[in-house]
C-alpha cells in the first residue's frame, strides 16, 4: 500500500473508511483467505462449463453436440441470471450470529457440492441440463455472498489490493479448472467430487478464520412484493455509473469466454483440426500459456491503480489488448496461435480482473443493499460464463467457428469504451 497509516481498529473491516490504511492484521489475514475462495468457486467454472460439460454432453450425443450443449448452458444461464440477485437479496436480509454472508457461503457451497456430484452420473442431456441448472443455482448463492465481502468489509483505499488478490484467485482458478478438467477427461464423475470438496472445503475456511460481525441487531429492512421485483433492477437513469460499469463487465467478460469457454475443446478439435482426444491435450498448453501475464497483470494493476487512484485506463487498456490477443486466430488458426492468443489475452484479462471487483465496488448504488445490487453486478460475470457457450454454439451453426473471434473482438472495445463514461470513478 501507498501508505503506512492504519484506521482505528473498530473500522479495520469496515468498507465504509474513505481514509489510509495498511494492510495488516484482521485485514491481511481476510486478504489471504479470499483468494482460495475465488480459486475454488471459479474453478468450477474453469473446469465445468468449458471441459467437463462439453465432453459429458459429448459422450452422450457426439452428433448433437453443438446445439446440446447450447441447450444446456441456455438454461443454466437463465437460472443463474435469477439466482444471483435473489442470493443477494436474501443475504443482505439475513439476521444471524455468523452475519449475513457466511451462512450462505456455506449453504450454497455443501449443497453446489452435493449437485456437482449428482451430475457426473448423468446420462441423458435432460439429466445434465437439470443437474448443471440445480448446480449454478446454488453455487450462485455462495458467490453472491462472496462479492458482498469487498463493500461490506473492505475499505475503498485497501480494495486495489483485494481487487487484485481476489482476481488472482479467479485466474488460477480459471486457468487451474481447465488445466484439471483436461487432465480428469476420464474421468469426470471424481472431477467433479473433487471440485465439490474442494469449494466447501475452501468456503468454511474463510468464513471460521475471518468471523463476520453477527447481523441479529441489525435493522430489519421492509419487504414486499415491490422489493422482490426490484430485486432485478438498478435504474440506470438514477444510477448511470452502475450501469456503464455493469455494461463494461458483461462485455469483456463475454468476449472472454466466447473464445475460451465452453466451446474452446471444440475449437480446438473442429476449427484447428486436432481432434478431440488432441485437443483435450492442447487445453492445458493454452491455460499455461495463459499462467504469467496473467499473474504478472493481476498482481501488479490492483495495487498500482490504489496508488495512481485511477480505475478506467486499467480497464480500457485491458479491452484493448485482449482485442488485438483474440485477433490472432484469424490470421493464425493453427495451435501456435492460439498460444499467443491466450498469452497475449491472460496479460488483458489478468489487468481486468485485478481492476474490475474495485471499479464496480466504488459504483454501487446503496450500502443497504450492497447484496442484491452486487447479486445484479455478478450476472455480469455468471451470465457470460453460461451464456458464451450459447451465443458460440448460435455462431458456430449458423456462421462457423472463424466468426468467434471477430465477435470477441467486438465485444470487447464495446467493453473498453463503456466504462469512459463514468463520472464517480476516475
Amino acid at each position: 500500500m501507498s501508505t503506512t497509516t492504519s484506521p482505528p481498529v473498530e473500522r479495520l473491516l469496515d468498507g465504509e473508511y474513505d481514509g489510509p490504511v495498511s494492510v495488516r492484521g484482521p485485514l491481511r489475514r481476510l486478504l489471504l483467505w479470499l483468494a482460495p475462495a475465488y480459486m475454488a468457486i471459479f474453478a468450477v467454472w474453469g473446469a465445468v462449463p468449458g471441459i467437463l460439460l462439453a465432453l459429458q454432453v459429448e459422450h452422450i450425443d457426439p452428433v448433437n453436440k453443438v446445439g446440446n450443449l447450447a441447450l444446456v448452458t441456455t438454461l443454466g444461464a437463465i437460472f443463474s441470471m435469477i439466482a444471483q440477485p435473489i442470493a443477494g437479496l436474501v443475504s443482505d436480509r439475513t439476521r444471524s450470529r455468523l452475519g449475513r454472508r457466511a451462512p450462505w457461503m456455506l449453504v450454497g457451497s455443501a449443497l453446489g457440492g452435493a449437485l456437482l456430484v449428482v451430475l457426473g452420473f448423468q446420462s441423458t442431456v435432460a439429466g445434465v441440463a437439470i443437474g448443471w441448472i440445480a448446480v449454478s443455482v446454488a453455487y450462485n448463492f455462495a458467490q453472491a455472498s462472496l462479492g458482498a465481502i469487498m463493500p461490506d468489509r473492505i475499505p475503498r483505499l485497501a480494495r486495489g489490493s483485494f481487487s487484485a488478490v481476489s482476481g488472482l484467485g479467479t485466474l488460477i482458478g480459471l486457468l487451474g479448472g481447465q488445466f484439471f478438467g483436461a487432465s480428469m477427461s476420464g474421468s469426470i464423475p471424481v472431477a467433479y467430487l473433487v471440485l465439490a470438496l474442494l469449494g466447501f472445503t475452501m468456503f468454511l475456511l474463510l468464513a471460521l478464520f475471518n468471523r463476520d460481525r453477527p447481523s441479529v441487531q441489525m435493522k430489519r429492512e421492509p419487504f414486499s412484493f415491490a422489493v422482490f421485483v426490484s430485486t432485478f433492477w438498478v435504474d440506470p437513469r438514477r444510477h448511470p455509473d452502475f450501469f456503464w460499469a455493469f455494461t463494461g463487465r458483461l462485455l469483456l467478460n463475454l468476449a472472454y469466454y466466447v473464445v475460451a469457454g465452453g466451446y474452446l475443446l471444440y475449437v480446438l478439435a473442429d476449427h484447428i483440426g486436432l481432434g478431440t482426444a488432441a485437443a483435450t491435450a492442447t487445453v492445458p498448453l493454452l491455460a499455461l500459456a495463459s499462467a504469467p501475464g496473467a499473474v504478472v497483470a493481476t498482481t501488479f494493476s490492483g495495487p498500482l491503480s490504489d496508488r495512481l487512484r485511477r480505475r478506467k485506463v486499467f480497464i480500457v487498456t485491458s479491452g484493448l489488448v485482449f482485442a488485438a490477443a483474440v485477433s490472432i486466430p484469424l490470421f493464425s488458426p493453427t495451435v501456435e496461435g492460439m498460444i499467443l492468443t491466450f498469452a497475449l489475452g491472460g496479460l488483458g484479462y489478468g489487468v481486468f480482473q485485478s481492476i474490475d471487483a474495485v471499479l464496480m465496488s466504488e459504483v454501487l448504488p446503496s450500502a443497504s443493499s450492497f447484496g442484491k445490487d452486487l447479486g445484479i453486478v455478478n450476472i455480469a460475470i455468471t451470465l457470460p460464463q453460461s451464456l458464451a457457450p450459447a451465443l458460440a454454439g448460435a455462431i458456430v451453426l449458423t456462421a462457423g467457428y472463424a466468426w468467434l473471434f471477430p465477435i470477441a473482438i467486438v465485444l470487447s472495445v464495446f467493453g473498453a469504451l463503456a466504462v469512459i463514461p463514468i463520472r464517480s470513478v476516475r
